[in-house]
């Protein structure tokens, strides 16, 4: 007789610096979960301290997944995830758990609902041409938007990463990104009802969280961190460009004084709380959205 059992399952999002990592580890321990770390850098091993990753104390016992999975000089991208969340789900199965999702990264998790399509095989040929126009961004993304602007109007023409993709699928397949989608549609990953919880913050206090945040990282040892990660991995990784790292590299440089690299950094975070916040606020439905003591009623009875 086949199983049908399922995974009870909820999704915390929000800016960064919002507090998700508290009420995941608080909402997990109620429900007795698992917890999956969507964020992109947590995911790295040795990027601790620039990533704000959750520490064994912080982590109240509450198993994590997705934090030091791989390697700074490794390259990932959404289909880690999707693997991350396979094994999860099964994990959770196997001991009878609930699943919390919680990060800072809502694409990936986007990704998850709505599935990813199977991308062609992009050409060595391919992938240079693709790099030539990549040298332009605005222009890269004026000739996408040009010949599929459904597609494009979605993406900004700053946003390497999908321009790249869009570019690639034009260049090896002669189709625009929306005919070979259509040829090619996604297959959800999480079928399942997933109940989203999004904490929002005033913007001034978030500024403030987020100021303080970064000096807790300056003195909790950051620029020895992106000394050793430096030394270790060179600046050639994805992750070196990350905010929190480039600013203390240019710190390393002399263009910034430490009070600069302070102050930078949380001007690019703030950018990025707001950057998160919109990216939240128009790709999920049906979100219970509120503060961080409304979300903890809610989520803790």
């Amino acid at each position: 007789m086949p199983n049908h059992k399922k995974v009870k399952q909820l999704a915390i999002i929000g800016s960064t610096a919002s507090g998700k990592t508290s009420l995941a580890v608080k909402a997990a321990k109620v429900i007795d979960a698992h917890i999956l770390s969507l964020d992109s850098l947590s995911i790295y091993k040795e990027i601790d301290i620039v990533s704000a990753k959750p520490a064994q104390e912080e982590r109240e016992g509450v198993t994590h997944f997705g934090i030091d999975v791989i390697y700074p000089n490794e390259i990932f991208d959404v289909t880690t995830f999707i693997a991350l969340y396979h094994e999860v789900y099964q994990k959770c199965l196997q001991e009878d758990k609930a699943l919390v999702i919680v990060g800072g990264t809502s694409f990936y998790l986007k990704m998850l609902i709505e599935g990813v399509s199977n991308l062609p095989t992009i050409s060595e040929s391919t992938k240079r041409e693709t790099a030539e126009h990549l040298l332009d961004l605005p222009n890269a993304h004026a000739l996408l938007n040009s010949l599929d602007p459904a597609y494009m109007s979605k993406i900004e023409n700053n946003d390497s990463y999908r321009i790249e993709k869009a570019l690639d699928i034009y260049l090896e397949t002669g189709t625009t990104p929306s005919v070979y989608f259509k040829a090619n549609p996604p297959l959800p990953t999480i079928q399942d009802d997933l109940p989203i919880y999004q904490i929002e913050w005033d913007r001034n206090i978030l500024r403030e969280r987020i100021a303080l945040r970064t000096k807790i990282m300056v003195n909790a040892g950051l620029i020895d961190e992106i000394v050793m990660l430096e030394k270790k991995y060179s600046r050639s990784p994805n992750c070196m460009k990350a905010i929190g790292i480039k600013e203390t590299l240019a710190y390393l440089d002399g263009i910034y004084t430490e009070n600069e690299m302070v102050e930078k950094i949380t001007i690019n975070t703030a950018r990025l709380a707001k950057r998160q916040r919109t990216f939240n606020n128009s790709q999920f439905d049906d979100v219970v959205r509120g503060s961080v003591e409304d979300l903890e009623k809610i989520l803790l009875g």
